[in-house]
């Protein structure tokens, strides 16, 4: 077998730093990458040089990234069962503190389903003015569809109180038959956090993001959290509220920069599916998903 031919099947099965560096030493000093070996003296080193510095060099220390950012909390949401946060002693000896520590675990998952309001009237001076357009209407329809042929057991819709994301929901609903309707102030449209970077074309006082922001935190408090203990079965929840607040809770979920909330857009009637583990393991299921929607339906104001 020829070296060139030796040269490509090391290379072909190894497919190591090491061997493809030792290879092209072997091959380049007898000249059988087509130089003369008196032509080849003078470029091997520089040859050779670049191959090594093509491959990176392995230490154990390098071998796996290092982790960048904050580690993750697992105690993010103040209902790791793990985690004595009361203070409080058992008052019989004879108690088997892991027999309790297993019953007060979280068995089931809750999935929690964040909607859109659809379009409406921007020219509205007031919130009962800022009602859904024709546009709008349809798109919440499509929306209730596509939440229906999921074929899950929803069980509870929950929406914020401001105009859009009421109609928002009461046409959702309509297909969802028997799924309870929930209205709630919290989760109502605002400035949560100061964005990182800064926009020109928005800029709220600094007490909307004082008032507003802690406002829309203690909606994620109330809602996104794992499981109760007593929670037997996984859940399925809808939420109807605003593009912000949706935005800031997925940030908050997977314990993100919350100040990066505006660099993620989301069209009106999207889905955003978190999904929240036994664990406390947060995933993003889907992020803005309007692909039920046909083009022309699509809009994001």
């Amino acid at each position: 077998m020829s070296y060139r031919k030796t040269f490509q099947l090391i290379c072909g099965v190894a497919g190591g730093s090491a061997v493809l560096v030792f290879a092209a030493a072997a091959a380049d000093s007898r000249g059988y990458f087509g130089e003369r070996r008196e032509e080849a003296a003078g470029s091997r080193w520089s040859r050779l040089t670049v191959l090594r510095a093509a491959q990176p060099a392995w230490t154990p220390a390098n071998h796996t990234p290092a982790p960048s950012g904050h580690a993750w909390d697992v105690n993010w949401d103040k209902r790791d069962p793990s985690v004595l946060s009361n203070g409080k002693k058992k008052e019989s000896a004879t108690e088997d503190p892991s027999s309790e520590q297993d019953n007060g675990k979280p068995k089931a998952t809750r999935n929690i389903l964040l909607i859109r309001h659809s379009q409406y009237n921007l020219s509205g001076n007031s919130d009962q003015e800022r009602i859904l357009t024709p546009l709008g209407r349809e798109q919440a329809e499509l929306t209730g569809q596509r939440l229906a042929a999921l074929g899950l057991k929803y069980d509870v819709l929950i929406h914020s109180s401001m105009a859009r994301a009421t109609e928002t929901a009461n046409i959702i609903s309509k297909h969802l038959t028997g799924v309870e309707l929930v209205r709630c102030d919290l989760l109502r449209e605002g400035a949560p956090i100061e964005p990182v970077p800064p926009v020109t074309h928005w800029k709220p006082d600094a007490v909307q993001y004082h008032e507003d922001g802690a406002r829309i935190e203690a909606a994620f408090r109330r809602y996104i959290h794992r499981a109760d203990p007593k929670q037997k079965e996984d859940s399925y929840e809808i939420i109807v509220c605003h593009a912000n607040v949706i935005r800031y809770f997925v940030c908050r979920a997977l314990q993100f920069p919350p100040e990066g909330w505006l660099r993620m857009g989301l069209n009106n009637g999207s889905i955003t599916w978190l999904t929240i583990r036994p664990s406390g393991r947060v995933a993003l299921r889907t992020l803005g998903d309007a692909g039920f929607m046909p083009p022309d339906k699509l809009t994001r104001t």
